[in-house]
């Protein structure tokens, strides 16, 4: 599309608050224009929708089916404006901006409480950090540092190892309370808490204890480690997940190990960034400081 086939920006905005307000006027009012302004404004971006808009019933104004469609995607517009400009004004200066990309429980768990004292020994850094669970193209998404767990290989990166993971069984005391855990299978009378990545866990947790259950794949699912965990603190079952994880709660005795087979994972945490931002200040900043943290 040509550029001058494109909404101006004023025109969005006239629209936005004359479809807020079903007014004209008030709309006009709110910006700071004549009504006179805000009607020519919706008029122009009629014609290059070459939809209506509005339509009036009984002096009063209407949204169109097209117009309330249209009003959607609007605002999708504004607000990407408005976030990309105080993005820019947060930040300043994107060399300084450093984009993180972490999975949610680790974090929340183990990366942040890792954070202290970043910003003050870096005050020309600002972290961008995101949660990020699927796998995804670092270039493409404008990601400087990402963690992640895996075999440690990252294309076109370079990766560091952080740690080992530990998968272990936990629940809430009182579930475990109400149940004689004699053996392994026993848990399968607690619920099964699954978690989305990890669909296999149950099953590899008994089958290196040499046992098989048809119940190793049901029971709820839940996107995270962290779900799974406050739905084991609720008493909703048992979750099998990192012990590094939960070791909070296990220390205050919110959780508690019904079985005491834990099971080494053969992937493990790492943090990777691209190649070939390897001696920018900013990632080799922050990668000394991770480093430093083990």
């Amino acid at each position: 599309m040509r550029r001058r086939h494109l909404p101006s920006l004023t025109g969005l905005h006239c629209f936005e608050a004359a479809a807020r307000h079903l007014s004209f006027t008030r709309a006009a009012d709110e910006l700071s224009l004549t009504q006179s302004a805000v009607s020519k404004q919706v008029s122009q971006l009629e014609m290059t929708l070459q939809h209506p808009l509005f339509r009036r019933v009984r002096k009063r104004l209407h949204l169109t089916p097209e117009g309330a469609v249209y009003l959607s995607e609007a605002r999708k517009i504004l607000a990407q404006v408005e976030m990309s400009t105080r993005y820019m004004q947060s930040y300043g200066v994107e060399a300084d901006v450093l984009n993180v990309a972490t999975l949610p429980t680790f974090g929340a768990r183990w990366l942040i409480p890792r954070l202290n004292g970043f910003r003050f020994k870096h005050p020309s850094i600002n972290l961008n950090i995101s949660n990020r669970s699927e796998p995804f193209d670092m270039q493409k998404e404008r990601i400087e540092i990402a963690f992640f767990f895996g075999h440690g290989v990252w294309p076109r990166a370079e990766c560091i190892k952080l740690l080992d993971e530990e998968v272990v069984p936990v629940c809430a005391p009182s579930v475990m309370s109400q149940t004689d855990v004699n053996d392994p299978l026993a848990l399968t009378k607690m619920i099964l808490l699954q978690v989305s990545t990890r669909p296999e866990a149950w099953h590899d947790w008994f089958e290196a204890q040499q046992l098989y259950t048809e119940h190793s794949y049901h029971g709820p699912r839940f996107d995270t480690f962290y779900m799974a965990l406050r739905a084991a603190r609720a008493g909703c079952g048992v979750a099998l997940v990192p012990r590094f994880l939960a070791q909070e709660e296990l220390d205050e005795g919110k959780l508690v190990i019904p079985w005491p087979f834990s099971l080494n994972s053969q992937d493990a945490y790492y943090m990777a960034y691209p190649e070939h931002m390897a001696d920018l200040h900013k990632v080799k900043s922050f990668t000394e400081w991770i480093k430093a943290r083990l």
